[in-house]
C-alpha cells in the first residue's frame, strides 16, 4: 500500500482515509438533456404539494416550455389522476417512455406501472429508492427545460435520494397555514440546506376562503403564517392559495391543465429568473 499523500483527488474510491465529499448523482438517460430541475417538497402530507407540482407545470406549459414530471411519490402516486393518464407506461430496449399529457406535458409515475392504480406498493425503502433513480436514468425524457419532481411527504429515504442522485436547481416548499408549520417548514428548509440545493419559494395552500358574493377573504384553518414563516427561513418567494371547490374538483377529474387562477405566477416567474 502506497504513502497516504493526503491529496484525496489521487486516490481510489476504497481508500480508507479519503475525506474529499463523493458524488451521488446518478446520469439520466443519454437521450435525456433537462435544463433546470425544481423539486417540490412538504414536511408533512395533505398539504397539496401534487397539485402545487401539476399546476407549476402547466404555467410552463402555457408558457411554451417543454415540461416534464417525474412522480417520485412511490407509494402514494398521484399525479396520473390529477391529469386524467389511465394509461400503462410502455418500454422497450432502449428504457422507459414517459405518457404525455393534452397539453404536451411528459409524465412518469409508478401507477402507470401497476395493474390497477389502487394496487398498494408494499416495498420498502431500498427499492422505492431505486426506483426513483430508474425514473431519472431509464427514462427517456427528451429535451426538456423544466422537470418538476413530485416528492413525498417528510425528510426520509426518498426526498434524500432526489437530492443526491438528480441534480436538483432548487425547492419549493408547501404547507398549509396552521402555526405548527413554521416547525415542519424548518425541517425542510434544513435538509435543503444539508444538501446545498437552494429554497425557491413558499406555497401556503389552504391559505384562506374567498367569498363568491362579496369578494371577503376567510382564513379558515387561521392566521396566515406564510410571510414571518417565509422571513425566519429567508425564503425569498410566497404564494398563497385559496380553498377553491372548482380547482380541487378540477384536479380530481384529471382537468388540471384548465385550472384558471393567477395564485402561482409571480412564483413561476421567480423560477425562470
Amino acid at each position: 500500500m502506497s504513502e497516504c499523500t493526503h491529496n484525496c483527488s489521487t486516490c481510489g474510491k476504497d481508500c480508507g482515509s479519503r475525506t474529499a465529499p463523493q458524488s451521488f448523482l446518478v446520469e439520466p438517460h443519454q437521450t435525456t438533456k433537462v435544463k433546470k430541475v425544481i423539486a417540490v417538497v412538504s414536511g408533512k402530507g395533505g398539504v397539496g404539494k401534487s397539485m402545487v407540482t401539476a399546476m407549476l407545470s402547466v404555467l410552463a406549459a402555457r408558457k411554451g416550455y417543454t415540461t416534464a414530471i417525474l412522480d417520485a411519490d412511490i407509494t402514494g402516486p398521484s399525479i396520473p389522476k390529477s391529469f386524467g393518464i389511465k394509461d400503462r407506461a410502455l418500454a422497450d430496449d432502449n428504457g422507459i417512455y414517459p405518457a404525455t399529457t393534452k397539453t404536451g406535458i411528459k409524465v412518469m409515475s409508478l401507477n402507470m406501472l401497476l395493474e390497477n392504480e389502487t394496487d398498494p406498493v408494499v416495498w420498502r425503502g431500498p427499492v422505492i429508492a431505486g426506483t426513483v433513480k430508474q425514473f431519472w436514468s431509464d427514462v427517456l425524457w427528451g429535451d426538456v427545460d423544466y422537470m418538476f419532481i413530485d416528492c413525498p411527504p417528510g425528510t426520509g429515504d426518498v426526498p434524500l435520494t432526489v437530492f443526491q442522485s438528480i441534480p436538483i436547481d432548487g425547492i419549493v416548499v408547501v404547507t398549509a397555514p396552521q402555526e405548527l408549520v413554521s416547525m415542519i417548514v424548518g425541517k425542510a428548509v434544513r435538509m435543503a440546506e444539508l444538501m446545498n440545493v437552494p429554497v425557491l419559494g413558499l406555497v401556503e395552500n389552504m391559505s384562506y376562503f374567498q367569498c363568491p358574493d362579496c369578494g371577503k377573504k376567510h382564513e379558515i384553518f387561521g392566521q396566515s403564517h406564510a410571510d414571518e414563516t417565509a422571513k425566519q427561513y429567508g425564503i425569498p418567494m410566497v404564494a398563497k392559495l385559496p380553498i377553491d371547490s372548482k380547482l380541487a374538483a378540477g384536479v380530481d377529474a384529471g382537468m388540471t391543465e384548465l385550472f384558471d387562477g393567477d395564485w402561482l405566477d409571480q412564483l413561476f416567474a421567480s423560477l425562470e429568473g
